[in-house]
């Protein structure tokens, strides 16, 4: 995820980035020391901010243990990111069949709909998640690395305990990262029993295609897996307690999101605070704050991630924890304790797998006494795997005037290539500063966002100006050719009014 990947922090349901500014005090004494070879580093969690980060150390010449409970990958391999784009890809490719028709190709007479096996599709998506576990902890092993299968815990700062089957074992530490990621949040009154009321971890059990799914929570999770079953075929209702879908991203994306789930048949229940779901009968139901009930055969619930802390002896090793209970971090991924780091969900930080990784890689560069840069959130690309996808980067368009920036937006539908592919809906916004044109940031709304996001994120990085963006050659036709129009039309003319 992970709480659930692709899943942005909203500061509303109080997961802050360790105070708000991600920073924190650092330990006494706690700064980067001088790469010491055979320095020993304990890694807890096999995820991705975990084993990037075992990678790194090994390349940096440390002796490298990798502990990991549940299986490599973690759950962004294994239940989150892998498994859930997985599941939307083969969503997507339903979707391309209407537009296949639409250009005039077809099955041929007598036409017949698409059948969805859910058992087979299910099966398939955990087999290339286990594949991808497989192929991590091979290259794990490769590189060196002991990996354990057990459960970690911290004894000390230095000392790390490991409960493994049939015995328990200590290792040493020089440096240890916490990368133990996050779970999803169980509501008292929703508790999920696999079956019919369901977290995203427990979708892929499912059998057959549920007659009616309740997705509870319109944030990025409920809204890509609303999405997904809905092109799968499923009736779906979305039940969302904020005025609108997706209410952390774009607002123009977010309606236009919105706007497409109800037209393909989804209901949305806006301003619709769930109070409670249940087993009844052969199906559940949801009951609403303002006491209608919604009827269904199954329930999702996707409100959010808790951090996985208990246990691992953090309160009595000095590890300070935020409100939120996730450890708190500063942009180098330091802890409170000197020689202890974190990364990933578990920090609280933005849960994405690519953020994990990155924070992951930079503890141990900074611990080992490596070149380092710390982490700028303001730079992390960040995708919505709806249909279409929106991505993001920088500096929002609601926070354009703060930063004395402009906006324009090209819309896709006059896109040569977007009408050759059937799209009809999306669009290219760029946020530029007044005066020196650097971009600062992003919105792509369309097929692929979370490709063609690379561009705006290169330039956001770079400091790139409209105008290196704008007269930078692109394909024609291509996607990325609205880029540069956007780019043109935040233009400054240099000559004067006469």
């Amino acid at each position: 995820m992970t709480a659930h990947p692709g899943e942005k922090t909203n500061p509303a349901d109080g997961v802050e980035p360790s105070g708000g500014d991600g920073q924190v005090p650092a330990a006494p004494g706690s700064g980067a020391s001088p790469t010491r070879r055979g320095s020993r580093v304990v890694v807890l969690g096999g995820g991705p901010g975990g084993y990037e980060a075992a990678l790194v150390a090994r390349q940096l010449d440390a002796e490298v243990t990798l502990i990991e409970r549940n299986g490599i990958g973690g759950a962004a391999v294994l239940t989150d990111v892998v498994p859930s784009k997985s599941l939307i890809a083969s969503a997507n490719m339903v979707a391309k069949t209407e537009v296949a028709e639409w250009m005039g190709i077809s099955r041929g007479q007598p036409q017949s709909g698409l059948e969805v096996d859910l058992a087979r599709l299910n099966d398939q998506v955990l087999t290339l998640a286990h594949q991808q576990s497989a192929d991590i902890r091979a290259n794990l092993e490769r590189a060196g690395i002991e990996v354990v299968d057990g459960e970690g815990r911290l004894l000390a700062p230095d000392r790390v305990a490991v409960t493994t089957p049939g015995r328990e074992r200590e290792f040493p530490a020089e440096v240890v990262l916490l990368a133990t990621g996050a779970s999803p949040r169980v509501l008292p009154t929703a508790v999920p029993d696999g079956e019919r009321i369901l977290t995203w971890t427990q979708l892929y059990r499912l059998r057959e295609l549920p007659e009616r799914l309740i997705v509870v929570g319109s944030g990025v999770t409920g809204a890509e897996f609303a999405n997904a079953y809905g092109a799968l075929g499923c009736d779906v209702v979305l039940v969302s307690s904020r005025d609108r879908v997706l209410p952390g991203e774009d607002g123009d994306a977010a309606e236009l999101i919105e706007g497409a789930f109800r037209r393909r048949g989804m209901e949305v229940l806006s301003r619709s605070r769930a109070a409670a779901v249940e087993r009844r009968g052969e199906g559940v139901v949801v009951t609403l704050e303002d006491g209608r009930e919604v009827e269904g055969s199954h329930c999702l619930v996707a409100v959010g991630g808790v951090p996985n802390t208990a246990g691992l002896g953090l309160e009595e090793a000095g590890v300070a924890l935020a409100p939120s209970g996730h450890i708190t971090v500063d942009r180098v991924s330091r802890t409170t304790v000197r020689g202890v780091y974190a990364a990933g969900d578990v920090t609280g930080v933005l849960p994405l797998a690519s953020v994990a990784a990155t924070q992951g890689r930079i503890a141990m560069w900074h611990a080992l006494g490596d070149a380092v840069a710390p982490l700028d959130v303001s730079k992390v690309p960040a995708t919505v795997f709806t249909s279409p996808e929106i991505a993001t980067v920088g500096v929002s368009a609601a926070d354009a005037e703060a930063h004395d920036a402009r906006v324009r937006v090209v819309p896709l539908s006059r896109n040569p290539r977007a009408k050759m592919m059937g799209i009809e809906e999306g669009f290219i916004k760029v946020v530029a500063r007044q005066g020196s044109g650097s971009v600062l940031g992003g919105v792509v709304v369309s097929p692929r966002a979370s490709e063609l996001i690379h561009v705006l994120t290169l330039a956001v990085t770079t400091r790139c100006t409209v105008d290196e963006l704008a007269t930078t050659m692109t394909i024609y036709p291509s996607l990325s050719g609205s880029i540069a129009e956007a780019a043109r039309l935040l233009h400054m003319p240099t000559f004067g009014d006469g």
